[in-house]
């Protein structure tokens, strides 16, 4: 099944991202490189949005953050919530170019599984933004 071309405007896209220095030898065209080429930096780039995406459907499922226990709520939040979960991919491939979206459907369920985990990781080691966030 061939995808119809679609206009992105690219070069703003790669604009907006912010530097993430990291060493990696994975070589171009892989799932690796693409993590850190294009995944990382607009991880970054929408990491407030992240956040605040989060801490609102802590809201919207009256959770309240109990600071003993944030990590293993938002963790069960991000693992078994499935709209959640779409929501972010969403977040971040928004902020796809046009050959980094195309890559991104061949390989989809690869990145989606590491976009996921990193996404992850970011909201568990920003939780008490997350709670004081979720409280307002």
């Amino acid at each position: 099944m061939s995808v119809p071309e679609f206009a992105r405007p690219n070069a703003a896209l790669l604009a907006l991202r912010p530097v993430v220095v990291t060493e990696t030898t994975d070589a171009d065209g892989t799932v690796g490189a693409f993590l850190h080429t294009t995944l990382r930096p607009v991880m970054k780039l929408q990491n407030d949005l992240l956040l605040a995406v989060v801490a609102d459907f802590v809201c919207d499922h009256h959770i309240t953050l109990r600071p003993t226990d944030q990590h293993h709520q938002l963790t069960e939040l991000l693992t078994r919530n499935t709209k959640l979960r779409y929501t972010v991919v969403g977040l971040i491939t928004g902020f796809f170019t046009s050959d980094e979206y195309a890559f991104y459907r061949q390989q989809r369920s690869e990145l989606n599984r590491r976009l996921l985990e990193m996404a992850q990781r970011r909201v568990l080691v920003q939780a008490n933004e997350v709670a004081a966030m979720a409280i307002v």
